[in-house]
Protein backbone atom coordinates (compact mmCIF):
# COMPACT_ATOMS: atom_id res chain seq x y z
CA UNK A 1 0.00 0.00 0.00
CA UNK A 2 1.33 3.47 -0.38
CA UNK A 3 1.72 5.96 2.24
CA UNK A 4 2.80 9.26 2.31
CA UNK A 5 5.85 9.11 5.64
CA UNK A 6 6.44 12.93 6.23
CA UNK A 7 8.75 14.03 8.07
CA UNK A 8 7.82 17.45 10.56
CA UNK A 9 9.36 20.03 8.44
CA UNK A 10 7.28 18.07 5.59
CA UNK A 11 4.34 18.20 7.45
CA UNK A 12 4.60 21.58 8.96
CA UNK A 13 5.03 23.09 5.00
CA UNK A 14 2.04 20.98 3.78
CA UNK A 15 0.06 22.44 6.71
CA UNK A 16 1.35 25.46 6.35
CA UNK A 17 0.92 25.35 2.16
CA UNK A 18 -3.22 23.71 2.69
CA UNK A 19 -3.40 27.47 3.91
CA UNK A 20 -1.86 29.13 1.04
CA UNK A 21 -4.56 31.67 -0.58
CA UNK A 22 -2.90 31.07 -4.19
CA UNK A 23 -3.92 27.19 -4.38
CA UNK A 24 -6.83 26.17 -6.17
CA UNK A 25 -9.22 23.42 -5.39
CA UNK A 26 -7.45 20.28 -6.97
CA UNK A 27 -3.96 21.64 -5.32
CA UNK A 28 -5.66 21.91 -2.11
CA UNK A 29 -7.33 18.56 -2.44
CA UNK A 30 -3.74 17.13 -3.17
CA UNK A 31 -2.31 18.15 -0.35
CA UNK A 32 -4.91 17.12 1.38
CA UNK A 33 -4.19 13.80 0.26
CA UNK A 34 -1.10 13.80 1.05
CA UNK A 35 -1.43 14.79 4.90
CA UNK A 36 -4.27 11.80 5.25
CA UNK A 37 -2.23 9.44 3.48
CA UNK A 38 0.77 10.89 6.72
CA UNK A 39 -2.58 10.12 9.29
CA UNK A 40 -2.75 6.09 8.12
CA UNK A 41 -5.62 6.84 5.63
CA UNK A 42 -5.90 4.48 2.58
CA UNK A 43 -6.31 5.95 -1.25
CA UNK A 44 -9.65 4.10 -1.07
CA UNK A 45 -10.65 6.11 1.97
CA UNK A 46 -9.11 9.51 0.76
CA UNK A 47 -10.58 8.98 -2.35
CA UNK A 48 -14.13 8.57 -0.83
CA UNK A 49 -13.29 11.40 1.63
CA UNK A 50 -12.19 13.72 -0.98
CA UNK A 51 -14.88 12.12 -3.79
CA UNK A 52 -12.18 10.93 -5.89
CA UNK A 53 -10.67 7.73 -7.84
CA UNK A 54 -8.67 5.82 -5.66
CA UNK A 55 -6.34 5.79 -8.57
CA UNK A 56 -6.17 9.37 -8.31
CA UNK A 57 -4.93 9.18 -5.04
CA UNK A 58 -2.55 6.59 -6.00
CA UNK A 59 -1.14 8.54 -8.48
CA UNK A 60 -0.31 11.41 -6.36
CA UNK A 61 1.11 9.84 -3.41
CA UNK A 62 3.45 8.32 -5.93
CA UNK A 63 4.11 11.31 -7.71
CA UNK A 64 5.15 13.32 -4.11
CA UNK A 65 7.37 10.26 -3.00
CA UNK A 66 9.62 10.70 -6.23
CA UNK A 67 9.25 14.76 -6.20
CA UNK A 68 8.38 16.34 -3.06
CA UNK A 69 5.74 19.43 -2.61
CA UNK A 70 6.48 20.23 -5.54
CA UNK A 71 4.63 17.61 -7.15
CA UNK A 72 1.53 19.27 -5.25
CA UNK A 73 1.47 22.28 -7.65
CA UNK A 74 -0.11 22.38 -10.85
CA UNK A 75 2.00 22.61 -14.12
CA UNK A 76 0.92 23.94 -17.09
CA UNK A 77 0.99 21.55 -20.43
CA UNK A 78 2.92 22.56 -23.15
CA UNK A 79 5.76 25.05 -24.29
CA UNK A 80 5.80 28.17 -22.51
CA UNK A 81 4.85 31.23 -24.49
CA UNK A 82 6.94 32.86 -26.92
CA UNK A 83 7.06 36.35 -25.21
CA UNK A 84 9.68 37.61 -28.10
CA UNK A 85 6.98 37.18 -30.69
CA UNK A 86 4.20 38.71 -28.52
CA UNK A 87 6.47 41.62 -28.18
CA UNK A 88 7.31 42.11 -31.87
CA UNK A 89 3.21 41.59 -32.75
CA UNK A 90 2.48 44.10 -29.83
CA UNK A 91 4.70 46.82 -30.85
CA UNK A 92 4.04 46.73 -34.74
CA UNK A 93 0.44 46.91 -33.71
CA UNK A 94 1.19 49.84 -31.07
CA UNK A 95 2.64 51.07 -34.15
CA UNK A 96 -0.09 50.64 -36.36
CA UNK A 97 -2.82 52.00 -34.03
CA UNK A 98 -1.47 54.66 -33.19
CA UNK A 99 -1.89 56.43 -36.93
CA UNK A 100 -5.39 58.57 -37.13
CA UNK A 101 -7.34 55.81 -39.47
CA UNK A 102 -9.88 53.34 -38.59
CA UNK A 103 -8.86 49.80 -38.72
CA UNK A 104 -10.78 46.23 -38.73
CA UNK A 105 -9.16 43.34 -38.00
CA UNK A 106 -8.88 41.71 -40.85
CA UNK A 107 -7.12 45.24 -42.16
CA UNK A 108 -4.34 45.44 -39.32
CA UNK A 109 -3.94 41.28 -40.33
CA UNK A 110 -3.13 42.44 -43.87
CA UNK A 111 -0.77 45.55 -42.78
CA UNK A 112 1.27 43.51 -40.27
CA UNK A 113 1.64 41.25 -43.23
CA UNK A 114 4.60 44.45 -43.89
CA UNK A 115 6.19 43.72 -40.78
CA UNK A 116 6.79 40.04 -41.71
CA UNK A 117 4.09 39.07 -39.14
CA UNK A 118 1.27 36.62 -40.68
CA UNK A 119 -1.53 36.31 -38.02
CA UNK A 120 -5.48 35.82 -38.55
CA UNK A 121 -8.19 38.69 -38.26
CA UNK A 122 -9.11 36.60 -34.70
CA UNK A 123 -5.73 36.03 -33.71
CA UNK A 124 -5.61 40.14 -33.62
CA UNK A 125 -8.64 40.55 -32.08
CA UNK A 126 -6.69 38.50 -29.14
CA UNK A 127 -3.59 41.09 -28.94
CA UNK A 128 -5.73 43.92 -29.14
CA UNK A 129 -7.69 42.41 -25.97
CA UNK A 130 -4.17 41.86 -24.42
CA UNK A 131 -3.76 45.50 -25.68
CA UNK A 132 -6.60 46.35 -24.02
CA UNK A 133 -7.28 48.56 -27.06
CA UNK A 134 -10.83 49.68 -26.91
CA UNK A 135 -12.93 49.39 -30.30
CA UNK A 136 -16.10 50.74 -31.65
CA UNK A 137 -18.10 49.31 -34.74
CA UNK A 138 -17.76 52.10 -37.16
CA UNK A 139 -20.88 54.02 -38.24
CA UNK A 140 -22.58 53.39 -40.82
CA UNK A 141 -24.39 56.75 -41.54
CA UNK A 142 -24.22 58.78 -45.34
CA UNK A 143 -23.85 62.57 -43.39
CA UNK A 144 -20.57 62.63 -44.84
CA UNK A 145 -21.38 62.73 -47.99
CA UNK A 146 -24.51 64.83 -48.09
CA UNK A 147 -25.79 68.66 -49.23
CA UNK A 148 -26.46 70.54 -45.74
CA UNK A 149 -28.72 73.08 -48.43
CA UNK A 150 -30.94 70.10 -49.31
CA UNK A 151 -30.94 68.46 -45.61
CA UNK A 152 -32.36 71.68 -44.33
CA UNK A 153 -35.10 72.38 -46.78
CA UNK A 154 -35.86 68.73 -46.29
CA UNK A 155 -35.74 69.66 -42.81
CA UNK A 156 -38.22 72.13 -42.97
CA UNK A 157 -40.42 70.58 -45.75
CA UNK A 158 -41.34 67.97 -42.79
CA UNK A 159 -41.61 70.36 -40.29
CA UNK A 160 -44.53 72.00 -42.09
CA UNK A 161 -46.43 68.69 -42.74
CA UNK A 162 -45.93 68.03 -39.14
CA UNK A 163 -49.66 68.57 -36.89
CA UNK A 164 -49.58 71.86 -34.55
CA UNK A 165 -49.91 71.56 -31.26
CA UNK A 166 -53.99 72.30 -30.14
CA UNK A 167 -55.09 75.81 -29.09
CA UNK A 168 -57.19 75.91 -25.70
CA UNK A 169 -60.63 76.97 -26.43
CA UNK A 170 -62.88 78.87 -24.65
CA UNK A 171 -66.61 78.60 -24.72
Amino acid sequence: MIRANLTTDTRDAGQTLCRDATLSPAERDRVEMILLSDAGWSPPRIAGHLNYHAKTVRLVLRRFQEQGLASLRYRRRGSPPDTARREQVLSALDQLLSQARTWTAAQLAEALEDFGIHLSARQNLKYLAWMKAHWRRTARTLRHKQDPARVEHARAQLDSLKKKPRTARSF
